[in-house]
């Protein structure tokens, strides 16, 4: 298995995705079980619940955009293997002029967790790595995941948490035991705050928790915010305001795609009352510098 390496022209794009599923593999195998696939097809409204990572690359491509792409290892909570993380960075490389892959690993696999971790990104090369609390079911400011944190942190790779509401589990009887507290922002304070050198990205605006979220990455310089799962039309204004000002450098674009098209996100995103300087920066400029796309770099 060829080992993931960037093959982006990062000049020639447009924008960079940050938050994009992968939720099938090649095996046909979903990440979900069909009980949730369903309920939040029925939530998003979606149209292709799981494009293939293929359709995925051809659709950033045709956009001019890359994407990054991630599935969620909730094996504990959900009694579920997740799809092939290894085929995903596999066929992540046959499109790398698009697609930028992240790993994921239960944290309540203890040290399996950092095993698969340092593998995906040692061996198969992933870029990141993408966690869902929630989904999950564990609290990240717990010091039982600490170790796990320590890894990540010397590996020097971002991570991206869900942070507020959860279209997980929504609309059945007791969300299907996902429990959203897990997902308040406040609890990767603690995270960022005894991990420096990890970079955090908090998905999502975090509604109900979106002053926490702003405070946070205000505080914090290796917090970011990335802007998926919500139509641009729906952002708190309280986020629109920070995005335009103080934290500038620090929001990136992400859809949410299959849940949310790039074409919807955009057209919405289009409306908001932003400075030219900014749309730039939000769209490409801040995950370039993120995810070391840069000339200091040296193209890794």
């Amino acid at each position: 298995m060829a080992r993931y390496e960037l093959g982006l022209d990062v000049d020639k794009l447009d924008a960079i995705d940050m938050h994009v599923h992968v939720e099938i593999d090649g095996h046909g195998h979903c990440s979900l079980p069909d009980v949730l696939n369903d309920a939040s097809s029925k939530y998003f409204k979606a149209e292709d619940r799981h494009p293939s990572l293929e359709k995925i690359a051809d659709t950033y491509r045709g956009l001019n955009m890359a994407a990054v792409v991630f599935t969620v290892d909730a094996r504990t909570q959900l009694h579920h293997e997740p799809n092939s993380i290894e085929d995903l960075i596999a066929g992540a490389a046959e499109h790398s002029d698009v697609l930028i892959p992240f790993g994921s690993v239960d944290p309540r696999t203890g040290e399996e967790a950092i095993a698969r971790a340092k593998h995906q990104a040692l061996e198969l090369g992933a870029r990141g790595f993408k966690f869902h609390p929630s989904l999950q079911g564990f609290d990240p400011s717990s010091e039982a995941f600490y170790p796990l944190w320590e890894a990540l942190a010397e590996l020097g790779l971002p991570a991206i948490f869900h942070t507020g509401q959860n279209g997980m589990g929504a609309g059945l009887p007791g969300g299907h035991g996902i429990k959203l507290r897990y997902s308040n922002p406040l609890l990767l304070d603690d995270v960022a705050a005894d991990f420096p050198g990890l970079t955090l990205i908090m998905a999502h605006p975090s509604v109900p928790w979106q002053e926490e979220a702003i405070s946070i990455a205000t505080h914090k310089s290796n917090v970011y915010i990335d802007l998926s799962g919500w139509s641009p039309k729906y952002f708190p204004e309280s986020l629109v305001r920070a995005a335009n000002s103080m934290l500038a450098d620090k929001v990136l674009f992400g859809t949410d795609f299959p849940l949310i098209t790039p074409e919807k996100w955009l057209g919405a995103f289009a409306g908001l009352p932003l400075k030219d300087e900014v749309r730039p920066r939000i769209l490409k400029d801040n995950a370039v510098k993120l995810l070391g796309l840069g000339p200091a770099e040296g193209g890794r």
